[in-house]
């Protein structure tokens, strides 16, 4: 199965979610400018163009048809895999969404703000600006493991490509209807959680309700209970796994 991972994260982030199964093999594509993956030169990023690269590489892989899925950012593009390859997909795994059909949703708005103050000034000062302003005080309380992740931006070595990265995907979206959505008929998880500002919960079931042969799961907020967060994550992919991919087994 092909499971994309989340904006500004890399292959370790899948690898610390994705469940030990066997009678799977599991393809990661580090997205331009994340992980080791080269930025290139096209812009704006998308999610469109980060589907595109995931399709070449199945396509230089041999791989034809698959199990997609992905987390964040990695479930928009996973979604759009579907809607545009849907002679390819078997089924479809949808991780804590941060969208459904719209692009530029007001969740993704502190994305853009970090953006902004990468773009204003250095990531010292900018991370200082962004800790004292209303967002941040705000998810400090609501969502706090959202405000750790936003602020682990402000470290990243290329202020400039990171500030192009969060700007121009937290202003996209899949560029999927939900008409298209709802005309997904095939086998899909849907997981989302509670305390996550970012990845609303409503938003996961919204688009649990489109999708015609969707399950829901709600899991554990990280913000609660990291571990089991992880362990319920782990544990309902990999029962839906092994429903959609003959000889799919958990690992012992």
């Amino acid at each position: 199965m092909v499971f994309q991972h989340g904006l500004g994260a890399d292959r370790f982030q899948v690898a610390e979610f994705f469940p030990a199964m066997t009678g799977v093999r599991r393809l990661t594509l580090e997205c331009r400018g994340h992980g080791r993956s080269e930025a290139g030169s096209r812009r704006p990023f998308s999610i469109a163009l980060f589907a595109d690269d995931v399709i070449a590489a199945c396509d230089a892989l041999g791989i034809d048809r698959f199990v997609v899925g992905g987390m964040s950012m990695g479930a928009a593009i996973a979604l759009d895999i579907a809607a545009r390859h849907r002679d390819r997909v078997t089924a479809l795994v949808i991780a804590r969404p941060a969208w459904v059909d719209r692009p530029g949703p007001a969740n993704m708005a502190p994305f853009a703000e970090v953006a902004a103050c990468l773009r204003a000034a250095p990531p010292e000062e900018a991370r200082a600006r962004f800790e004292t302003g209303q967002t941040a005080r705000e998810l400090a309380i609501s969502a706090p493991d959202n405000l750790a992740s936003l602020l682990g931006f402000f470290a990243r070595a290329d202020a400039a490509l990171t500030a192009d990265l969060l700007g121009d995907i937290a202003a996209d979206g899949p560029g999927v209807s939900r008409e298209t959505i709802a005309a997904l008929d095939l086998p899909a998880l849907v997981l989302g959680n509670a305390v996550d500002a970012v990845h609303p919960l409503g938003l996961a079931r919204d688009l649990a309700a489109l999708l015609p042969r969707a399950r829901f799961t709600e899991i554990t907020s990280k913000a609660r209970d990291r571990e089991r967060h992880f362990g319920e994550f782990r544990a309902a992919v990999a029962a839906f796994l092994t429903e959609v991919i003959p000889g799919a087994r958990a690992a012992p």
